[in-house]
Parts: structure tokens; sequence; C-alpha cells
């Protein structure tokens, strides 16, 4: 069978508006909204919404609006604005760490580490651009990437193409608005059943649950069933192997087993997985990673050799320029550009360390080598996953633990254990996470302009642009969620200690800086706010991993000698929990404090093992693993629906005719907009929510005593979104309107 060659949507030849100044000024304040947004989600939910695909639809209707606009234009806007939410996952999922181990969040660190890391994830993706999107067209799927592209494609030809995307858009979108919890919410949005079977609770533990989204149900579709199955067979290890039997194990025993802080027969499935199996999925994510790199370490060194190789050929490159489709920034820019990044993040550590975490130049300048070495290794295997699974499900947060255990453990050899070092570990994690996070992202994106026939270098331009804007929203909305939601309560009974002999886990940081705080009431009733004067005297108390005071600020009265009042934060309450953030501050202090459970990671690099030893790609489950089963069900579902539709398409037809049409399929279109109508409606959910906490009106929802509020309903509901994608995947276009 003859290879095929890939055409673009857009000749190389042909030439249209591209690196415009409306492209970019729109795209930048898309990257401003929706870096914002992802900050609010990240810190509230632990979770992120993938953006590129909700921006080129608006961008295609606002520059439309404006006039004659280019499929190329609206890949710039897209390309600009979904800087601001890879940006920002990066952000909250490890800077609020800091807090947690009682340092101050300052807004020039934030701007600084931000820049850093996600101009290091623009860079190092460069040199991969070849490899990843183009020899390996075939066999990395890029979903969001690839669903982008079939935005942007029916948006430019319209007809039959722009209204199967925009019907699972409408569709998707009436379907989440009952769904989601923040806008009507008339059924659950995550149908849940917990077995407990008989007098010996059989399977008591585990759970089986699925977040039924449109946006989960498209990218499962466009995966396709091997990928999504390999997914959820991770879940099913986790969820219905390990869980069960850590309860069967550990359910008489009478106090916590570490790293839990309540004895198991107590915990719930989602306390059980994120108390156990999370270590253990971030060990098989680390190991699986690495198996990754120096699997693809050939073709890596083979790219970083070539492009070495023609920075010495100057001349000829200017005899022979590369075609526009293939032109990329040159490799002097990528070697140059990461060598200055490197320097500066040396002599920001240098000369701006974290209040109280001052350390050596030595300290910082191991520090900026381990930057490079965890941000090239994580943006090379973060690039490929995301080929493979997708943005929503790559496992960020798990290479970000993986970087910082392997720091940490470099310091505790070293016997850098203060925690001045704990704080240096949170920034050399902050950086790599934003790096691999924006790599990710940026796979994706030059994955849409490989198939539509963008400029990579003017996409790399612009996301490096979209960066710069996006970083001042993000700052901004994490310092504001912080100090907004902080509360000080006072102690229902002081608690008397000695400042000289402070108990396990509590740290001194120093007299409070304000001159005074409102003490807010624990009694609902009673909104009255008392301000407290004079609040210099009060010491600040940081309690992390003790086991007398729970994780958190305290203010302690020298003259009493005993902890008065409770310094709840912003980041860290139960309005912007944090999740990922609580976790890396768990993982650091407990390698400094030699209390992280490395049995369970040291479990997951030996499952990791046993599916190598089967002759299977490890990645792929290993994230399954990490997952809730919630995620991978939902996915396993819609690549489930993909199989079926090639079944029944594969029969009496030729398989390069089906392969032929796989490019742009109704599946595929119609998934696409399923995907835009999960974002779009979400994020309408999140600005409602935000309205409702600045004004503190709550607007109408259904009650959850409604006679439809049942997980059956839910269940029917999904099935019936599922059944419609594969109805309009099998029903053909009309290819006069193609």
């Amino acid at each position: 069978m003859a290879t095929t060659i890939f055409k673009p949507f857009i000749p190389a030849t042909e030439t249209r508006p591209e690196l415009t100044a409306r492209a970019l000024i729109l795209g930048s304040i898309f990257g401003v909204l929706f870096g914002a947004v992802t900050v609010y989600v990240g810190l509230r939910a632990g979770l992120t919404v993938a953006a590129s695909i909700p921006i080129s639809v608006l961008s295609i209707s606002i520059l439309r609006a404006f006039g004659r606009s280019s499929i190329l234009e609206n890949n710039i806007v897209q390309s600009t604005g979904n800087a601001g939410q890879s940006i920002a996952s990066g952000v909250i999922f490890t800077l609020p760490a800091l807090i947690f181990l009682g340092f101050d969040l300052e807004s020039v660190r934030i701007f600084a580490l931000a820049l850093l890391g996600g101009w290091l994830g623009v860079l190092f993706m460069i040199p991969l651009r070849r490899q990843l999107i183009v020899e390996e067209h075939e066999n990395l799927a890029y979903p969001e990437g690839t669903a982008c592209a079939d935005v942007l494609m029916a948006g430019e030809r319209g007809g039959s193409f722009a209204s199967r995307v925009f019907l699972g858009l409408g569709l998707g979108g009436l379907y989440t608005m009952f769904q989601n919890d923040n806008l009507f919410r008339l059924w659950p949005s995550q149908p849940n059943y917990e077995p407990n079977y008989g007098e010996q609770h059989l399977m008591k533990g585990s759970a089986i649950r699925a977040d039924c989204t449109s946006e989960y149900l498209g990218v499962g579709y466009i995966i396709g069933l091997r990928v999504s199955a390999i997914m959820l067979a991770g879940g099913v290890f986790s969820w219905l192997v390990l869980m069960p039997a850590i309860y069967f194990f550990g359910s008489h025993l009478a106090t916590p087993l570490y790293p839990g802080t309540v004895p198991i027969k107590d915990m719930s499935p989602s306390d059980m997985w994120s108390t156990y199996v999370r270590p253990m999925g971030a060990g098989a994510v680390a190991a699986a990673g690495l198996i990754t790199v120096l699997r693809t370490a050939p073709t890596i060194f083979g790219a970083l050799t070539q492009g070495l190789h023609n920075i010495g050929k100057k001349n000829a490159a200017r005899r022979e320029q590369p075609s526009r489709v293939e032109h990329d920034l040159p490799p002097s820019v990528v070697l140059g550009g990461s060598v200055l990044l490197v320097v500066l993040m040396f002599l920001f550590l240098e000369f701006k360390p974290v209040p109280g975490a001052q350390v050596t130049a030595l300290a910082n300048f191991m520090a900026a080598v381990l930057v490079v070495v965890f941000g090239f290794l994580f943006v090379t295997v973060s690039s490929r996953i995301v080929g493979i699974v997708g943005s929503s499900a790559s496992p960020v947060s798990g290479m970000t633990i993986a970087t910082l255990m392997a720091t940490a453990a470099i310091f505790l050899v070293k016997g850098w254990t203060a925690p001045a070092f704990g704080a240096l570990a949170i920034t050399i994690g902050g950086v790599v996470c934003i790096a691999a996070s924006n790599a990710g992202d940026t796979s994706q994106d030059l994955k849409t302009g490989y198939l539509i026939g963008a400029t990579p270098w003017k996409q790399q331009l612009a996301i490096m642009v979209g960066v710069i804007v996006s970083i001042f929203s993000v700052g901004a909305t994490l310092n504001a969620m912080n100090k907004g939601l902080e509360e000080f309560l006072r102690m229902p009974a002081p608690m008397t200690l000695e400042l000289e002999h402070l108990p396990d886990g509590v740290q001194s940081k120093g007299f409070f800086k304000r001159d005074h705080f409102e003490l807010s009431s624990s009694d609902q009733d009673n909104a009255t706010k008392q301000v407290v004067a004079d609040a210099h005297k009060y010491v600040v108390l940081n309690a992390i991993g003790s086991s007398v005071l729970a994780d958190g600020k305290y203010l302690y009265n020298p003259a009493t000698h005993a902890i008065e009042i409770q310094w709840n934060q912003g980041i860290g309450s139960e309005k912007a929990a944090a999740p990922q953030g609580r976790l890396m501050a768990t993982v650091i202090n407990g390698i400094l404090s030699r209390k992280l459970p490395w049995a369970l990671v040291l479990l997951g690099v030996a499952l990791v093992i046993a599916v190598e030893l089967l002759g299977i790609r490890s990645l792929t489950l290993a994230v399954g693993a990490y997952l809730s089963i919630a995620t991978t069900l939902a996915i396993f579902i819609g690549g489930a629906v993909r199989w079926m539709v090639d079944r029944m398409a594969a029969k009496g037809r030729d398989p390069d005719e089906v392969a032929e049409e796989s490019e742009i399929s109704p599946g595929n279109l119609y998934a696409s907009g399923l995907i835009a109508a999960g974002g779009i409606v979400g994020l309408i959910g999140v600005c409602i929510k935000l309205y409702e906490a600045a004004t503190e009106k709550n607007l109408p929802r259904f009650s959850d005593h409604n006679p439809l509020y049942h997980d059956w309903v839910s269940v029917v509901m999904f099935g019936l979104l599922a059944y419609s994608l594969y109805y309009f995947a099998r029903k053909p276009m009309k290819k006069d309107e193609a």
C-alpha cells in the first residue's frame, strides 16, 4: 500500500493573513480571560478546562463580524489565548504550595516564574515539533488539537461541516446546562455506586462512577477505543482492585495509616484515592515517563544534533529556505533563548529569594540546572502524553510530583532539609510544571496548525506573546482569591505552648506584619465582625504534618503564651482548596522530614515494570491509574462509540476509503462540538459562580429533591448524548456542501 502524503487545508504555496494585529489583540484578551477563569476553577476544584476549542469558536464569530477573516488568523487567536489557560494550570498546581509551607506569595514571583516556565515550554517544544507533529502524525492523535482544527476548518468551509460542529455545540451545550453543578443541576453530574456486599463487606472501598460531561465523551471518541480502554484498565486497577485491598487489610486498624490522618475504616473511596492511590499513581507516571524518554532518547538526540548542525549552515539556509509550513523559529533562537532564561532563573533566585528562604549561590545554580534537566525531560513527556490522551487528561501534576520528589531527594542526600529548601524545591517544580503544561498545549496548537497549514514560527511567536499577557491576570487572580477569601477565627479554646519548644511540624514565621485584621464570627447567624488592633503583637505559626495542629496558619500571643487566632487564608480554605498545591507541599515536607510514603511510590513503579514486561506501553495505563475512574470511564464510553461507528463504517467498504475520511469525519466534527460545548458552557457556569460570590446573590437552581435528581437519570441522559454522537457520526455529510 502506498504511503499517503498528507496535505494541509491551506497549501504551503498559498499565503493568507495570519499574524495580524487584530488576531494578537483578540487572542491576548482571551488569554487574560481564560487565564483568570482557569485560576478560579483550578483552585476550587483542582480541575482545568481546555480553552483552545472555545476560543476558536468565539474567534470565528467575532472576526467574521469585523469583516472577512482568515482561518490562519483564527488559529493565531486560539494559540495566543490558549497560553493563558496553560500557564494558569501550571501556576495553580504548584505555587500555592508556598503558602502551605508558610511563605508569602508575591506577585513579582508569580510573574517571573510563570514567564520563565511558559517560555521554556515553548522553546523546548520547538525542536520536537517535526518528530512529534509531522513524523508521527498517524500515531499521535492530539485530540484537542485535531478537534480544534476541525472547528476552524468547519468555520472556514461553512455548509455541512459548520452545521455538524455547531449541532454538537448546541446539543452538548443544552445537555451541559442541565448537567453542570454550577448551572441548573437538574440531575447529578456524576453518578456513583459504591459496592458493599454481605457481612464481609466485599468490594468495600471501591467505587464505580463517571463524570458524565460532553467534553469527556468527545475526547474519548477522538482518541479511540484502544487508548481509552488502556486508560480505563488503569482506573479499574486503582479503584476496583487496589482500593478494596487497602480496605480489606486496613479496616481493622484503630489508628490512621500514614499518610492518612483518619482510620481506613472511616475513609470514603475519594479519601482513599487521594491518600493512597495518588502517590502510587505519581510513582507510576514518573517511571513510565522515564521509560518513554529513554525509548525516545535517540530521536531527541537526533533532533538536537540536527538543530546544532543547522546553526553552522546559515548561509545554506538562506539559499534554500524551508517551506512556509515547515518554518520554525531558528535553532539559534531556541538555544540562545533557553540559555538566557536559565541565566535569568539563576539571577532571580540569587537576588530575589523567597523571604526567609535565602540560600547560597551554589544552591541557586543547582536549581537553575535542575530546571533545565527536568524541564526538558517533562516537556518531552508532556508533549507526547497529550498526543495520546489529550490535554484534559494529561497528568501534569503527576509529572510535577515526580520533579519535586527527585529534587527533594537530592536535597535530602545533601543534607539540605531546612524549610528554605522546601520553598526552593517548589520554585523548581513550579517552573517545570508551567513549562510542561505550556508545552502540552503548545503541541496541541502546533498540531492544529499542521492540519490547517499554518506557519509554525508565527504560531510559536504568538504563544510567547500570549504567555507575556496572561501572566498578569493569573497572578492578580491568584492573590485576589487568597486575600479576598481569608478569614480570622478565634480558637474555640486558646492552646498554650512555649515558643521555644514548638511541637513537631509547627514553625514560627515571625511577627504578623499587618496593623489590624477583622475577626470573623463562626456563628452564621451573627454577621458582625470585630476589628483587632495592635496585630503586630502576634507571632505567625505555620503547621504542616503536625500531630497536634491541623495544617494551616495560626496567630500566637507571646503575652499569654497561647495560640488565640486561626488564620484561614483564602487559598487552602473550603472555598479555594487548591488540592494540587496542598499535595505538592505535603510531598516536599514528607521527603525533607523523611515521611513520604515510599512504599506507595515504589508500588507504582513496580506496576509500570510489570506492564512493560507484558509488552504494553505503560504510560497510558499509568495515566489511567493516576486519574479518577470517573474521568477514565466517561472517556472510555466515547471510545466505545468510536469503535461501533468504525465497525459499522468498515462493513462492505474499502479500508483505505474509511481511513481517508477519518481526518475530517462527521463523528470527529460532532465530537469537536461536544468538547467545545463542555468548555464554553462550563465556563459560563464558572462566571455565574463568580457573580454569585461577588454579589452574594444565588441564582435559582433545581433542588436536589426534584424528581429527576437520581443517578439513573444521569446515566440515561449520558446514554442519550452518546447515542446522538453515534447517530450523527453515522449520518453522512452532503458532498456538495463539504
